[in-house]
């Protein structure tokens, strides 16, 4: 294979913001992505993941800061002279060019001659494991087959960076599964970094070697999965982690925390002051348990296959989201437990 990412050692964002008017779409954003990396931007809608994608590529003009690769300062440069790979949500094919020449379009804007770029057309699309589909349009292939042509067409380049926005939202749940291997297979095979925009933590989760977690315009926490997983440093970042019981409590003298009137020991967050704190915890990391500190009343209950998800509400009317290994009815009483490592305790109230 001759295809392979063009050697850097560390792409770093220095001082990045954007503003429209007067909203600041990014504010102060710092990062270094070293060669070979895979970064997730993950956030809700409008946190400014997709911005920052932008200006990465070009698209958009920093209003402050800057961006390097390696000693040379290339937020100044225009989105072809950069040499980062694309792929859009859209995928953003071209209808009326066979799969060949999509792939090879960016080649063929740089002069490049045309038996290699025949050569390297055809081991890209060797790559995303389409070689016997290169004469045929893009609307006669399948959104999985598309994604893979997008693909195809921003490797061929070989790029520095590969950029992708919300790459997999538009295909149904299985593709979305095998695309995620196939990006992840793609990503190691030539090297590159990649920088990778979603709003599901579970991508982001099972691909990036670290995840920046955005919101306001401004990087909340960057850690590997596992960190962000297990500890993330702010009640917001938890919640959008996966955290979905976020709960208003006061640390007693004992050290224990109240959720639903029930006493729980937890994991504190940073120091803790007197006052109210956020209490976080999974929905799997609440479970049924017969000596349970809570008691709940299921409102709800919905079989995920091996589990029972389930919402319930206690008796000071707090809702809590749980997981069952039993089936439970609505109207039931549950008692619930949970371990202390998995109770996180934040200072503060929930921002």
């Amino acid at each position: 294979m001759t295809i392979a990412a063009r050697d850097f050692r560390e792409l770093r964002l220095e001082g990045m913001s954007r503003r429209f008017g007067n909203v600041n779409a990014l504010r102060d954003v710092n990062l270094a992505v070293r060669r070979g990396e895979f970064i997730a931007l993950l956030g809700p809608s409008g946190c400014g993941k997709s911005t920052a994608l932008n200006c990465l590529a070009g698209l958009l003009t920093l209003t402050s800061g800057s961006i390097w690769l390696d000693s040379a300062r290339i937020d100044r440069l225009k989105p072809e002279e950069r040499g980062f790979g694309m792929v859009f949500q859209n995928y953003a094919l071209f209808p009326h060019m066979s799969v060949r020449r999509n792939v090879g379009f960016g080649l063929v804007m740089r002069g490049v001659d045309k038996a290699e770029i025949e050569r390297k057309v055809s081991e890209a699309l060797s790559i995303v494991r389409l070689g016997d589909q290169g004469d045929k349009l893009p609307g006669q292939l399948s959104g999985g087959q598309q994604q893979r042509v997008a693909i195809a067409r921003a490797i061929v380049i070989e790029p520095p960076l590969v950029l992708m926005d919300e790459p997999l939202s538009n295909l149904d749940a299985k593709l979305r599964l095998e695309m995620r291997a196939e990006i992840r297979r793609i990503h190691e095979l030539i090297g590159s970094a990649t920088i990778y925009v979603t709003h599901d933590q579970e991508e982001a989760l099972s691909l990036a070697d670290r995840i920046v977690v955005m919101r306001d315009g401004v990087v909340r926490q960057v850690g590997t999965p596992q960190e962000l997983y297990a500890q993330p440093a702010y009640s917001d970042v938890a919640e959008f982690m996966g955290y979905r019981n976020l709960i208003r409590s006061r640390v007693s003298a004992a050290g224990s925390i109240s959720i639903g009137g029930g006493a729980f020991q937890g994991t504190p967050i940073g120091p803790l002051s007197s006052g109210d704190v956020v209490v976080a915890v999974r929905p799997d990391d609440l479970r049924a348990a017969a000596d349970g500190p809570l008691a709940i009343t299921v409102e709800s209950a919905q079989y995920h296959g091996r589990d029972f998800y389930c919402s319930g509400r206690a008796a000071d009317a707090t809702e809590l989201y749980f997981v069952s290994a039993h089936q439970v009815q609505k109207g039931e009483t549950v008692r619930l437990a949970a371990d202390p490592k998995r109770v996180l305790i934040y200072p503060g109230a929930p921002s």
